[in-house]
């Protein structure tokens, strides 16, 4: 025993004992034990706690060990076990420290979480913690990312940003329903716009790993962390059950326009801006009332809700269509353009007709029982609107696969139905689906709403007079304000308030619960609506390109045009794999050539996330009780757990 007390030059004392170094945070107090690597992590606490002699509730404390970047959470494990030798510096820390949170509509709360949970379990407290924000369905559809610098988008300090008073701390998450407008044309001034695609796929390096911890992903107590909507897949919306989380997407939407996060026509600006300006009005004169969502009010948006949930490729479907047996078809003359280089050849009309996922075009009507000109199969083809109401401009823009890359067809309608009724098709059918889905008629409908919602008012005598209250510089993006850089401010402000009041007339009606669903089905109508970019060098290039990730498929994008120049269908998909040392994705497909490509600026763990992530969200039922399947998350989107 006269040697226990012997230091032998690898730290080790006679006995074989070791001093295990650990700073408690709390005390801000180093501290040593003499141990041995057979004791438990739950015997080393406890000899800490009995040595520090302090009487304060430890229950929430856990040991981090630095050097690893590891919660030693598992108790009974040794401290051989987990490797831990004398050079080892662990601290003794609470797992639940304060967080920073701006959520969707720009607001900051400190909220208390779990710094020792993965992310997904983490944000998924948050949310209960918010009670009704993100019902059980929708936990999986958020996580972090770091806030960016209005100057030049690097990330910005934890001190970088004021924080107020969490309502939650006064038990009050209804504050979190009610939309508030935006004081000041400054407030957009400052906040960052990514002015290309290649800054939006920059941004999107800084999601956070869901199947880590926050202490293991470096963030700090009290710094600052977004809380956003990251998978665009919500299927399950109810206004009855759900108008703080409606609220937040709301939100999340009108700042994405407002910021220029998606691209949008003026004539949709002005429509978004209209119902911004009606939300606003709605929220001031009675906020209480809408907040209690009434029968009346949730009555009124039944309609919207089922166009939402079915645009949304997930919602239910409607008995009231009744049983299909034969699939309908279109008929009617199109204008069909092939667009090529150096050539000013126009539209040529054709006779069309759509059966099944097929457009067939014939010279003339009476040649419809011939041989056609021309024949477009549109399973896994892109479909982007072109439309001008002003203009009666309404184009559909098909990018059609084909061996070596994209076909490029537009077809051009002559009224609204004819386009709702062709769009909606074109739709389906790149989905694989045909006009005998229940979703068709639903489909055109939601698309004649969306364009009657752009309609400008006739009758100027029943726009209602400009106010100072309307405030445009806060309602639409500063791009449009540009338009008129040579012009007085006061007449800028003018014309654009008078643009929405006209546009306004449309929308004058809606409660305010229908006026958010409708702004969030106005988003989602959008052609860049739910494309997460990232940049990537695809195999056999040698430039960087976009790689774009939806709820459904993969794009190859071209950044200076915006255009598809690939796509591949999830539904296609047999796997993907990742090699996590060269950063590579490799996708294989049922029945076309696999596609690989290199990260670039990103960890391919964000992209395989995604990936992972979108195919979690189409194996679950539509069923508001479905708890989440937490493991086959991580399965799909980990990578290595």
């Amino acid at each position: 025993m006269a040697l226990d007390g012997i230091r032998m030059p690898d730290g080790c004392y006679a006995d074989g004992t070791w001093e295990l170094k650990m700073h408690v945070t709390d005390l801000n107090k180093d501290v040593s034990l003499r141990v041995t690597g057979e004791i438990h992590i739950g015997g080393v606490m406890l000899k800490l706690v009995e040595k520090l002699d302090v009487k304060k509730d430890w229950s929430d404390h856990a040991l981090w060990w630095e050097k690893k970047k590891t919660w030693l959470l598992k108790t009974h494990w040794t401290l051989d076990k987990y490797g831990i030798q004398a050079d080892a510096r662990l601290l003794f820390t609470p797992q639940h420290k304060l967080l920073r949170l701006q959520l969707p509509n720009m607001k900051h709360m400190k909220v208390k979480v779990n710094f020792s949970d993965r992310v997904f379990k983490a944000v998924s407290d948050i949310c209960k913690t918010f009670r009704s924000i993100y019902s059980s369905p929708g936990l999986y559809s958020k996580t972090m990312t770091p806030t960016y610098d209005s100057r030049d988008g690097s990330p910005l300090s934890p001190t970088s940003a004021w924080f107020g008073d969490s309502p939650l701390s006064e038990g009050n998450p209804s504050i979190l329903a009610v939309s508030q407008p935006i004081s000041s044309p400054d407030i957009l001034v400052k906040l960052y716009k990514p002015p290309s695609l290649l800054d939006k796929a920059k941004i999107n390096q800084g999601w956070l790993d869901s199947s880590r911890s926050l202490m293991e992903q470096d963030v700090k107590e009290n710094e600052v962390l977004l809380l956003r909507f990251k998978y665009h897949s919500f299927f399950d919306l109810n206004p009855k059950y759900d108008a703080i989380r409606v609220n937040q997407l709301y939100e999340q939407a009108k700042w994405a326009i407002l910021l220029e996060e998606i691209e949008c026509t003026e004539e949709e600006m002005m429509m978004f801006a209209a119902l911004q300006y009606h939300i606003n009005k709605l929220s001031i004169m009675s906020s209480d009332n809408h907040m209690n969502n009434s029968e009346k009010e949730v009555d009124e948006v039944d309609a919207a809700l089922s166009d939402l949930e079915i645009t949304l490729e997930g919602g239910k479907t409607s008995n009231a269509l009744g049983d299909i047996t034969s699939i309908p078809e279109l008929a009617d003359y199109v204008k069909v353009f092939k667009p090529k280089k150096l050539t000013l050849k126009g539209p040529k009309q054709y006779w069309c007709t759509f059966k099944d996922i097929t457009i067939s075009c014939y010279k003339s009507r009476e040649e419809a029982h011939g041989i056609p000109a021309h024949q477009m199969n549109l399973r896994g083809c892109e479909v982007t609107p072109d439309v001008n109401i002003s203009g009666q401009k309404f184009n559909i823009k098909l990018l059609i696969p084909v061996a070596d890359g994209m076909n490029e067809i537009w077809l051009r309608c002559d009224t609204e139905r004819q386009y709702a009724q062709w769009m909606a098709a074109c739709r389906l059918a790149s989905k694989g689906k045909t006009m005998a889905d229940s979703s068709y008629n639903l489909e055109v409908q939601n698309i004649l709403s969306f364009l009657k919602m752009q309609h400008m008012n006739p009758d100027p005598q029943i726009i209602e007079p400009i106010t100072t209250d309307i405030n445009p510089e806060c309602l639409v993006s500063p791009r449009y304000l540009k338009k008129y850089k040579n012009k007085q401010p006061g007449y800028i402000r003018d014309l654009i308030s008078a643009r929405i009041l006209e546009a306004h007339q449309n929308v004058a009606q809606m409660s305010l619960i229908e006026a958010k669903m409708r702004f969030i089905q106005a988003w989602q109508s959008l052609p860049e609506f739910g494309i997460t970019h990232f940049l990537a060098k695809f195999q056999g290039s040698k430039r960087e390109e976009l790689i774009g990730i939806t709820y459904n498929r993969l794009i190859r994008i071209d950044a200076s045009t915006r255009d598809a120049i690939k796509t591949w269908r999830f539904s296609n998909m047999k796997q993907w794999n990742v090699n996590w040392e060269i950063k590579m994705v490799t996708v294989e497909f049922a029945d076309e050539p696999s596609l690989s490509f290199i990260c670039a600026e990103v960890d391919c763990k964000v992209v395989h996330e995604f990936i992972g992530g979108y195919i979690f969200l189409s194996t679950r039922a539509k069923d508001q009780n479905e708890s989440l399947d937490e493991e086959m998350f991580y399965k799909l989107t980990s990578g290595w757990v």
